[in-house]
């Protein structure tokens, strides 16, 4: 914002609302964090010892998968906890954009996981081992129950919180890998064929690599202070525009506090100075129609540069 404002009549309005208004809610409580890492952990436990018992790779390589879950519902937890902890002398905007380093941290974890099952499965498409079927179908069907009832846990915050998003995204991704891991031992229990299993490990993978991208691409955006996905820009500049006696905006800057807040700054050149009203029906119009919970304005009553706008 390098242009000069020396000849400008302008007020700089600022509002922040903290607290109240938000169209996003706050990130989930801590305790579903806690439950979702204790279920998880004692389970990646006990499926990684009956996977040396039976000698399953896929059980080995299932607990491997839900060890990853456990380190992104630790992130994913810690970064809810510093999302709310107060604003700093030096961190003004407190620890809001922890949880979107924690969502793109779930993302590159996730990215890996998917690596070290593919490997696995290709190296079992070359050398097929025999398992124990059974207790493959047992230990993988509990892994399954865990990892849904966990993924519920996160489900109705899932669509308007990242951070929330990625949790859930990694429990739905080991439950659907736990049931691959039901579905393909009672094949190899009836079929005897020892190749189901890895095919049906690298089907999982392509399925959770999809919903991945989609989370990492996000997150990254929201790390580079992108415009959210769900905003047009267009569409809050004709807004502004359309305010009572403003004639031209610029320098109008729309992006993510953290994985459930918005922040906006904008210059609005008006035909006279601004009131107390026209500043609260232009927070309002922002909040009901594009979730932006902090604005602030910059107003000037004669025409600017927009050399960068």
């Amino acid at each position: 914002m390098a242009h000069d404002h020396n000849d400008h009549d302008h007020a700089h309005h600022h509002d922040h609302g903290h607290g109240q208004g938000h169209h996003h809610p706050a990130p989930p409580d801590d305790w579903r964090y806690g439950v979702g890492l204790v279920a998880n952990l004692i389970f990646v436990i006990i499926e990684f010892g009956y996977g040396l018992i039976s000698q399953s790779t896929a059980l080995v390589a299932d607990a491997g998968h839900n060890l990853s879950d456990v380190l992104g519902l630790g992130l994913a937890g810690g970064a809810a906890w510093l999302a709310r902890r107060a604003a700093t002398r030096r961190r003004t905007y407190g620890y809001r954009k922890a949880t979107v380093l924690a969502a793109l941290g779930n993302g590159i974890l996730l990215v890996f996981a998917c690596g070290a099952i593919a490997i696995e499965a290709v190296r079992r498409l070359v050398e097929p081992t025999e398992v124990a079927s059974v207790t493959v179908m047992v230990v993988a069907g509990i892994g399954f129950l865990v990892n849904l009832g966990t993924a519920l846990l996160f489900m109705s915050r899932r669509s308007h919180d990242l951070n929330a998003r990625g949790a859930w995204l990694h429990m739905i991704s080991d439950a659907a890998v736990s049931l691959g891991v039901v579905v393909a031992g009672a094949l190899m229990l009836f079929t005897g064929w020892s190749w189901i299993d890895p095919m049906v490990g690298l089907a999982i993978v392509a399925v959770i690599l999809w919903g991945t991208w989609g989370l990492l691409r996000e997150s990254f955006d929201m790390a580079l202070d992108s415009v959210p996905t769900d905003i047009d820009i267009q569409a809050v500049r004709t807004m502004l525009a359309g305010l009572p006696g403003v004639i031209d905006t610029h320098h109008l800057h729309v992006w993510s506090l953290s994985t459930t807040e918005r922040a906006l700054t904008v210059h609005l050149v008006r035909d006279a100075p601004a009131t107390d009203t026209f500043y609260a029906e232009a927070r309002e119009a922002l909040q009901a129609g594009f979730g932006i919970g902090h604005a602030t304005f910059q107003v000037e009553t004669t025409g600017g540069g927009c050399e960068d706008c």
